[in-house]
């Protein structure tokens, strides 16, 4: 493909799953690749991939949000397998595997796409809902509505729930 293909993809990215995310951002990644612009949404669970885990202010959050925001995930490598997580012994399987095969962390894949240049966007709402401040996501992340998702969304080629 060529460089004025003008091909856009948009992942909804759902899951705080360790190998969904890896499936997306190895996709986000590949679509750079060939010159495809790539959104990626984050909503829910989703959120957990784009965490800053050195920026996670406590105040003025409620007692729920503080029990909450210490109950998930604060890095992208502390994800769950969505199966066969065995209390992390699958997950150490199979990043035990993936180094053996030399593939990439999951947080080299996150890094990967940023400086290709996905756009990574969180869900307004999700963000209100879990209790996520601004300051607590990545710095190349903005927030915007599900409309505004929706908008982009409608004008591309590919479009992804993960």
């Amino acid at each position: 493909m060529g460089k004025d293909t003008n091909k856009k993809m948009s992942i909804l990215m759902f899951s705080g799953d360790y190998d969904k995310a890896l499936a997306a951002l190895i996709l986000a990644n590949s679509a750079k690749e060939i010159n495809i612009d790539v959104t990626m949404f984050f909503a829910f669970w989703g959120l957990m991939l784009i965490r800053d885990p050195n920026s996670i202010p406590e105040e003025e959050k409620t007692t729920s949000e503080k029990m909450f925001a210490n109950m998930t995930p604060r890095h992208i490598e502390d994800l769950p397998l969505s199966k066969m997580n065995f209390a992390g012994m699958g997950k150490k399987m199979l990043v035990g595997m993936m180094e053996e095969n030399d593939t990439p962390n999951l947080t080299a894949f996150l890094n990967g796409a940023l400086k290709k240049g996905v756009n990574m966007k969180a869900c307004k709402l999700s963000c209100e809902v879990m209790g996520f401040g601004e300051a607590e996501l990545l710095k190349e992340v903005s927030i915007v509505t599900a409309e505004e998702y929706l908008v982009d969304a409608l004008e591309t080629d590919i479009q992804l729930f993960i």
